[in-house]
């Protein structure tokens, strides 16, 4: 690798703080010839698959991270605006254990340390530091902060503590030069702690957005993000357009005379391998009575439901038994289908209504004759191979309905019986959709009402409308586009912000059961009260995690 790595990098995933589309992002990365970037979204890791399945389409090196919040009295203390202020510190993963750690950190700084922010402390990391490597990150990481304070003496304890808790080599000192004052100030300073200490140093750029000429979208994301207005002297602004992508050379001349701080980018990429792999299922062990083999216990529940559905059982009817059964053993799906009897017999049992099943699940005589779906196969010369195929890798399918007043029963039956730490609910993102962000962006740049409203209301009421669509639809917004500047800038930060994520919801009917606790394969996060995954359904099924849909 020649020259200079990305390692501080914010992606849409930094919600509505960073406006860096993943595709528009690793597009940009590739044209610039780099050879490896990272992600680093603040406190979370939602666009880690999408990033890693990205820079692999790209013959770019992935490197996972994250720049998560510090809070100086611990995750645990929650007391007034003197816990709301915290501390950004980079974490990029070594290897597959670092990203295990990473996930660990991630999760306990949401379940336990949400204050505001999601918050980890000394004790998290300390607990979970192996094959991590830790970047002292931006102005708001906690050495530089002491620094700006001129107080150099604490800031070189809290550097040695961070060595101390990462090992020698594992923790940097980061540079980054936006052209502030604070930070050319702070940069010497990190220069002479450098050679005290031997913590080395990493030159960064704190990548918020793509292109130079996107930082004024930015800046209307940070006025929607905080509610405030382009007009509002108060408000969250970066006041430079210093933060997007920059290119090998142009890193080179921002540094130039730190040669080592660059060249440590390149090392740093290279101790970064992570591999991620898909579709390998994780399915949970159903626990069959006396330690049955659980094949065996799917026969014996499918035949005897067999006589009991069927009064005249055909030849035609077992050929039908014993060639899906054949079928699911041979892709290891036989638990799936006893985690599924289970629970459906629960609500049975418990007097809970149940649907009578839906979708290509209906195709199956082994899902009949458990009693997971009511429409016989047989009958109506359904297809199993719609539900179940040996050529196609994707886990089955079962939708399952429950009363809606009871559904939570059966729910908090899963928790209790796989562990409360192997059962979840699934995140899912609310994103900026055409007639929305128009009136967010139009709020922010603080247009009348009546003027937003009125182009918003252009917008064709359409399912998945995107605003270059509209504009191909309705002549009259074209021509609004042509003639007036003001609407043609309304909408054009409008459509650099399309799409991005706005904020995270949980999943009206996903649940996630593993087969050990759920932070061995996915970071969490909590909604209101419940905990749910940071990676959507989608992510969670290429995963092989074993997901239902209540």
């Amino acid at each position: 690798m020649s020259g200079f790595v990305h390692l501080h990098v914010h992606t849409e995933y930094s919600l509505l703080d960073g406006s860096a589309k993943i595709g528009k992002l690793v597009k940009k990365a590739r044209e610039l010839n780099m050879k490896a970037l990272a992600i680093t979204d603040h406190g979370s890791m939602y666009g880690v698959i999408e990033f890693y399945k990205k820079c692999k389409e790209n013959n770019i090196k992935p490197i996972i991270g994250c720049e998560v919040y510090i809070a100086p009295r611990g995750r645990f203390r929650k007391e007034g605006s003197i816990d709301a202020e915290n501390y950004h510190l980079v974490l990029l993963a070594k290897t597959n254990e670092g990203y295990k750690n990473l996930m660990k950190i991630v999760s306990s700084a949401f379940i336990d340390g949400f204050y505001y922010k999601p918050r980890a402390d000394y004790d998290l990391l300390k607990e979970n530091n192996k094959d991590l490597i830790a970047l002292s990150a931006c102005l708001g990481g906690e050495v530089q902060f002491l620094l700006l304070k001129d107080e150099y003496e604490k800031a070189k304890e809290k550097a040695l503590l961070y060595n101390e808790i990462f090992g020698q080599g594992n923790f940097y000192l980061e540079l980054q030069n936006h052209g502030f004052d604070e930070q050319k100030k702070v940069n010497d300073l990190l220069v002479k702690l450098s050679r005290e200490t031997g913590i080395p140093l990493v030159a960064t750029n704190d990548v918020h957005y793509v292109e130079r000429e996107d930082a004024k979208a930015h800046e209307i994301l940070l006025c929607i993000q905080t509610g405030k207005t382009i007009d509002d002297e108060e408000r969250m602004s970066f006041e430079v357009d210093e933060f997007y992508l920059k290119s090998i050379e142009e890193m080179k001349e921002i540094f130039r005379g730190y040669e080592e701080a660059l060249s440590n980018t390149l090392k740093i990429a290279e101790e970064c391998n992570v591999e991620f792999e898909f579709n390998v299922t994780k399915l949970p062990k159903f626990e069959t009575p006396d330690g049955i083999p659980s094949n065996e216990y799917l026969r014996r529940l499918c035949f005897e439901g067999l006589y009991e559905r069927y009064k005249n059982v055909t030849k035609e009817i077992t050929d039908r038994l014993e060639y899906e059964l054949s079928i699911i053993e041979k892709m290891g799906y036989v638990d799936y289908f006893l985690i599924v009897w289970d629970f459906i017999k629960f609500a049975k049992d418990n007097n809970i209504i149940t649907g009578p099943g839906r979708g290509s699940a209906a195709g199956s005589i082994v899902a009949y004759t458990l009693g997971i779906t009511k429409i016989d196969p047989i009958k109506y010369n359904l297809l199993f191979e719609r539900f179940l195929n040996p050529e196609r890798v994707s886990m089955p399918d079962i939708d399952s309905d429950f009363c809606y007043e009871r559904r939570q029963e059966v729910i908090d039956y899963v928790v209790k019986k796989y562990g409360q730490d192997r059962v979840a609910q699934i995140i899912t993102f609310g994103t900026m959709a055409a007639r929305a962000v128009i009136r967010d962006v139009g709020r922010a740049l603080n247009y009348p009402y009546a003027e937003v409203d009125r182009i918003a209301k252009m917008i064709p009421m359409e399912l998945n409308i995107t605003i270059d669509r509209a504009l191909e639809l309705n002549p009259e917004l074209r021509q609004e586009y042509e003639n007036n500047e003001r609407i043609k800038y309304l909408i054009d930060i409008s459509k650099s912000l399309e799409g991005l994520p706005r904020h995270s919801s949980t999943h009206a009917a996903g649940v996630v059961i593993a087969s050990a606790p759920l932070v061995e394969f996915v970071p969490l996060s909590k909604n209101d009260e419940a905990v749910v995954t940071q990676f959507p359904m989608t992510i969670l099924e290429e995963l092989g995690l074993l997901k239902m849909d209540f």
